[in-house]
């Protein structure tokens, strides 16, 4: 059987962090490239219903397509909405049989350990994303972030390609903080900062 994380901790940390956002926020750049607060928001509610239903394998098509195929954004309920949704992606990945056989999410056939992990490395790098733009402390449990290194680290003798899961790897000392190292493996800056 595959390995099994517990999404609920970093998902009520992604909820603790979005319920501090004001409207204000909302236009605010992000360390991730060309989506402000509400764009990382957006993403995370349509990742959030994309996952949980890779995890049932229950597939609808309007939710079966790459996440950069539209510039995701937020509706008047998001404050609603995305609760409900953290809610229901982690109680879907509590379920045993999310983690086995195939899936699909993001218009990409994936085994369900693979998904799982791609889901919850998703809601500790985008939760980092906004608590950075929002001016939030951020600290994911250790498990969550142990599951996003163990995703992004490239695999020993790989094929030269340097590029990584998500993005060009930024480089971070061996002994920086766990979550700095992650954040490093995502393609983002660990130093970033809102600007003021």
């Amino acid at each position: 059987m595959a390995d099994m994380f517990d999404f609920g901790p970093q998902a009520r940390l992604v909820v603790r962090i979005a319920e501090r956002v004001t409207d204000e926020h909302l236009a605010a750049p992000t360390p991730c490239p060309e989506y402000a607060v509400r764009n990382v928001l957006g993403h995370v509610l349509g990742l959030s219903h994309a996952f949980e239903r890779a995890a049932h394998k229950d597939f609808v098509p309007e939710l079966d397509r790459a996440p950069d195929s539209t510039l995701p954004d937020i509706g008047p309920g998001w404050r609603g909405d995305l609760p409900k949704a953290l809610a229901a992606l982690a109680d879907a990945w509590r379920d045993p049989a999310a983690w086995e056989g195939m899936t699909r999410a993001g218009g990409i056939d994936l085994p369900g350990e693979v998904a799982g992990l791609v889901a919850l490395d998703e809601l500790v790098v985008h939760g980092w994303d906004l608590a950075r733009a929002t001016g939030q402390d951020y600290a994911p449990d250790e498990a969550s972030l142990r599951a996003a290194e163990a995703l992004l680290t490239p695999a020993e003798g790989g094929d030269g390609d340097d590029s990584g899961f998500f993005g060009t790897p930024v480089p971070v000392a061996d002994d920086a903080p766990l979550l700095d190292r992650v954040i490093g493996l995502s393609g983002r800056d660990p130093r970033w900062a809102a600007r003021s």
